[in-house]
C-alpha cells in the first residue's frame, strides 16, 4: 500500500490499515523511527496527569474561597 505526502506534510492512511487498526477520526497515532523506516502505531490515547486529577477532590467550596483561607483574603479593589 502506498500514500503520498501532501505539501502540508499530511498523508492519507489506506482504508485497509484504518480498518485493521480501528483508526477513526480523532484517534491518536504514534510514529517511530527505526532503521531508516517510519512505523505508524495506534496511540494509547494517554491522559494528561492533570486530567487524571480533575474533579478528584469533589469539594463543596469554591477554589477561590479555599485559597483565601490559606493565604488570607485578597485585597479588594474599589
Amino acid at each position: 500500500m502506498k500514500s503520498t505526502i501532501s505539501s502540508k506534510g499530511q498523508i492519507t492512511v489506506p482504508v485497509a490499515v484504518r480498518a485493521r487498526l480501528g483508526l477513526t477520526p480523532g484517534t491518536v497515532v504514534e510514529f517511530e523511527l527505526a532503521q531508516g523506516k517510519a512505523i505508524l502505531r495506534k496511540g494509547a490515547g494517554k491522559v494528561h496527569p492533570i486530567d487524571q486529577l480533575y474533579g478528584l477532590l469533589n469539594l463543596k467550596r469554591r477554589t477561590d474561597d479555599l485559597i483565601d483561607e490559606m493565604r488570607g483574603p485578597r485585597p479588594r479593589h474599589p
